[in-house]
């Protein structure tokens, strides 16, 4: 009976964790990187104090919305890795459900990777940079075991994976954030263009008439 009573416990404090997680989403939404802890308590019709048992503080809250961000991204970027194409159609998929997701939420972008002297209203203290080095981290890593689960890299087959797998998050998250800003042109054309990168087109490619050799 105690052993049924804590499970009826723990199975009500998970959902209502995933309730506040989802409160705070909704206010991600609309005030992107200036969310407050204040505005996401009233959301949920609590007060600050209950917010913060749940937790600790707006890192806490952070961090538990990153993985959840973080762990849907990752579900997304495994299905299009495995869909049954060509390897570049692949990673065309790969690179656009990337940039597809932060098009689609884009305050919830600014809010997980926004550099903190951007943030306009966040609590003092809260530094968004120095908490989204983490996500990126984990991105880079999550992105390597895949790349070893499914390509034949050799001998050194892990360490080329952890290079690429860091390397491409980087490239993803450094041009998502310079086209989310300037939308210079449509996501499809960007994916285009990294995937060519990828792909060995700059290796393919001639140097310029008079130029430096690249």
């Amino acid at each position: 009976m105690e052993t049924s009573q804590r499970d009826d416990q723990q199975r009500a404090a998970e959902q209502r964790r995933r309730e506040l997680l989802e409160a705070a989403d909704r206010v991600v939404l609309r005030d992107g990187p200036g969310a407050s802890m204040n505005a996401i308590a009233a959301e949920a019709g609590i007060t600050k104090p209950i917010l913060y048992r749940h937790f600790g503080d707006k890192g806490g809250l952070y961090r538990a919305l990153a993985v959840r961000h973080t762990d849907a991204l990752l579900s997304g970027l495994r299905a299009a890795l495995d869909c049954p194409t060509g390897r570049r159609e692949r990673v065309e998929a790969t690179l656009d459900n990337y940039l597809a997701a932060i098009e689609a939420r884009p305050q919830v972008y600014r809010f997980l990777m926004h550099p903190a002297d951007e943030v306009q209203g966040a609590e003092s203290g809260f530094d968004v940079g120095r908490h989204s080095a983490p996500l990126l981290r984990r991105l880079g890593e999550e992105l390597a075991q895949v790349i070893i689960e499914r390509v034949e890299l050799g001998p050194d087959g892990e360490e080329v994976a952890r290079a690429w797998g860091h390397g491409i998050v980087g490239m993803m998250h450094a041009a998502g954030d310079w086209w989310l800003r300037e939308r210079p042109f449509p996501r499809e054309r960007l994916v285009r263009h990294l995937a060519d990168l990828l792909w060995g087109r700059l290796a393919a490619s001639g140097n310029l008439a008079g130029g430096p050799a690249f």
